[in-house]
């Protein structure tokens, strides 16, 4: 029983033996090749419907048009170099790089996303990408995105930034959530920051401003906003109001516009959104006021 215990380790170790051995002389086998193989092109895939840069670009900042890579040993190119380079590029997110045995380079760019054009006080325009990154324009593309103006303080050195301002943190906030809701990013066309530093959105339809105020509590706000416009628009109609509040987080303030004759303002109380029913729309409280 020992003997075939013995035997049986025995067998094992020399499978791995012969594995071990099999695989050096197959890596050999490939440098020996890989030293031989001399770079012929660069191919770049570049996924997406954005086009901040372009295979030409690409090209520029590896510079295959002046034969550095083509031509050359590929056991001599720096893969991670190359890397570095063309993610120094302001409107490249990530680049991977890779190498095949045909001597072919291959170039993956993941690019960045705007969500946000804003266009500070100081008359200096700039993007903000999906990570909250402040970027600058594209003399290639312009990207269709919420746009953000006004009393914006967020200053831009040109480069790759982080946001410093929280006014600035709070219009991207609000952006990213206009972006993902089917029916505000289809309403919303501009962001407005107003005198007294507080965020105001300008529809699409309706001549009235909406007065959002800051980031806080996004998805209550909203929701109220929401039953406004389904509850109270539709008896008196969308240019009833110059200003719709909805900064406070259980009302939605309605500021009668000039050419009505009713009173001033009107306010239409909303129940604050509770965890257990946020997604059952909540009634409107009518005993403040009626249109």
């Amino acid at each position: 029983m020992w003997n075939n215990i013995a035997w049986k380790r025995i067998g094992i170790a020399f499978c791995w033996v012969v594995s071990l051995t099999g695989l050096i002389v197959l890596m050999s086998f490939i440098d020996g090749k890989k030293s031989g193989v001399v770079c012929t092109g660069v191919k770049v895939y570049i996924p997406g419907n954005e086009y901040f840069i372009d295979q030409a670009e690409v090209d520029n900042i590896l510079q295959v048009s002046s034969h550095t890579l083509v031509g050359r040993k590929m056991e001599n190119i720096n893969i991670h170099e190359l890397e570095n380079k063309l993610q120094a590029n302001a409107f490249i997110e990530t680049a991977k790089v890779f190498m095949d045995m045909d001597g072919l380079i291959q170039v993956e760019i993941s690019q960045r996303h705007p969500v946000l054009r804003v266009m500070n006080r100081f008359d200096q325009d700039f993007y903000i990408d999906q990570r909250g990154f402040k970027i600058p324009l594209s003399e290639n593309f312009t990207a269709q995105v919420l746009a953000a103006n006004g009393n914006i303080d967020e200053l831009f050195a040109n480069r790759i930034d982080t946001l410093h301002t929280q006014l600035a943190k709070d219009i991207y906030k609000t952006a990213q959530f206009i972006k993902n809701d089917t029916l505000w990013n289809a309403q919303i066309a501009q962001i407005y920051v107003n005198q007294g530093h507080e965020i105001e959105l300008i529809p699409r339809v309706g001549n009235h401003r909406i007065l959002l105020g800051n980031a806080d509590s996004l998805a209550n706000k909203f929701h109220n906003l929401q039953i406004f416009y389904k509850q109270a628009l539709p008896q008196v109609g969308w240019d009833k109001y110059k200003i719709i509040n909805i900064k406070y987080a259980n009302q939605v303030v309605g500021v009668k516009s000039e050419s009505s004759k009713a009173d001033d303002a009107t306010v239409k109380r909303i129940a604050p959104a509770k965890p257990d029913t946020a997604n059952k729309e909540q009634q409107l409280n009518d005993t403040t006021s009626q249109f």
